[in-house]
């Protein structure tokens, strides 16, 4: 199939589908060798009257009819982080409720895996005046995380970065928070690209220092910890931190450009979870299906086929969360648009707007390289729909 695309200079320049790749998603109850969470997005109800950047609606059958798709393909769900826009017009209420909906989800379907973030949503960074704030913010939302089941984890805040003076501070908070939890956690460290409002985490804006305050923390509560997901986008210092972790504490990359190499790992370490990353990824939102097909491949021992599924999908990967990285999330919902996984591409806080029409179509090309159009008919549909809203006659 084929239609026209705006090229670079604006001029529009005939392009040509490949259609789907040749890769096929694991099935339920295959054994995969690593723990691979999708940080899932929520789809917005597009009917709902309400003033879309003040108030937040969710269509939840099709919210959660996506969460089972992923499950379908053997990956977990990670629940209400920031690829469900969390902190970017979905609060705490919605965001309790989307926990709810999808703990009673999970139960019904066979070996699904969920973990939920746990914040201070309820506290605004600029109210926020002293660390005990904080923790007051974080007892609430983990109490009803605790209270409904499932792992947690714990997400970066705002207002802690807001408020903390010294690392202490944070070994303060985190000591608290762990100490209520009834099972391990995973905890999650976010860097300033993707919000820069969380710039010298951990008490210091130098990443090394920063890591090793967090891993004191976690070799201080190893028995609570069950692992950390690290988003700062730099494979060398994950590696790094990876391999001081405490033995049977994972490292869960975040990493959205370096994620294959990660999770293949490179052998090195003294205990299993030091060699390799397991991941807890936004991008694995859009690539679902390339993601569980490498998966599959690399539990089967062919590495090769692991590298060759996931590499075309590295490019687009790079161009979602390309800065201004916090927009990655319009990216991720167009991508299920495209692929027929939702209705509409309207977004939560009206969020669709933050990328433009050139960005789309770069991604559009994108995905189809990496096999990621799923049924190029009703694609080129839509794109075409897009192209039309922008007064681009394709």
């Amino acid at each position: 199939m084929q239609l026209r695309l705006p090229a670079a200079d604006g001029t529009l320049q005939p392009y040509t589908l490949r259609g789907p790749g040749s890769f096929t998603p694991a099935t339920p109850g295959t054994k995969l060798t690593r723990i691979a969470y999708s940080a899932a997005h929520v789809v917005a109800d597009a009917r709902a009257a309400i003033d879309p950047w003040l108030e937040c609606a969710i269509d939840w059958d099709a919210t959660i009819a996506y969460r089972r798709r992923l499950w379908s393909m053997g990956l977990g769900v990670a629940e209400a982080m920031d690829t469900a826009q969390r902190g970017m017009g979905l609060d705490w209420p919605t965001s309790l409720e989307l926990i709810r909906h999808s703990i009673e989800a999970a139960r019904d379907v066979p070996g699904a895996f969920l973990a939920s973030g746990c914040g201070t949503d309820q506290l605004a960074p600029e109210a926020a005046r002293s660390v005990d704030d904080v923790i007051r913010a974080y007892e609430e939302p983990m109490a009803a995380s605790v209270a409904r089941g499932g792992k947690v984890i714990v997400r970066a805040r705002r207002a802690l970065a807001r408020v903390a003076r010294s690392p202490a501070d944070y070994e303060r908070v985190y000591d608290r928070v762990l100490s209520q939890a009834r099972e391990p956690v995973i905890l999650h460290w976010l860097g300033d690209m993707f919000d820069p409002a969380l710039t010298g985490y951990w008490g210091s804006a130098d990443t090394r220092e920063a890591m090793d305050t967090a891993l004191g923390i976690i070799q201080a509560h190893a028995s609570k910890v069950d692992g950390i997901k690290i988003s700062l986008l730099d494979k060398e210092q994950e590696i790094a931190m990876r391999r001081q972790l405490p033995a049977g504490v994972r490292m869960y990359t975040g990493d959205d450009f370096n994620y294959a190499e990660l999770i293949a790992g490179d052998g090195i370490g003294s205990a299993p979870t030091h060699r390799h990353s397991d991941a807890l990824l936004g991008i694995f939102d859009a690539i679902a299906p390339a993601a569980s097909a490498a998966l599959a491949a690399l539990a089967a021992g062919d590495e090769a086929r692991f590298h060759a599924i996931l590499a075309p999908t590295v490019p687009l990967s790079r161009h979602i969360f390309r800065a201004p990285t916090r927009f990655y999330k319009t990216g991720v919902v167009f991508m299920a648009w495209l692929n027929g996984h939702q209705d509409h591409f309207v977004m939560v806080g009206g969020q669709q707007s933050t990328r433009s029409l050139p960005h789309l179509c770069e991604l559009f090309r994108l995905a189809d390289a990496a096999g990621l159009v799923e049924d190029p008919e009703r694609s080129v549909a839509r794109m075409r729909h897009l192209l039309a809203l922008h007064g681009v006659s394709a």
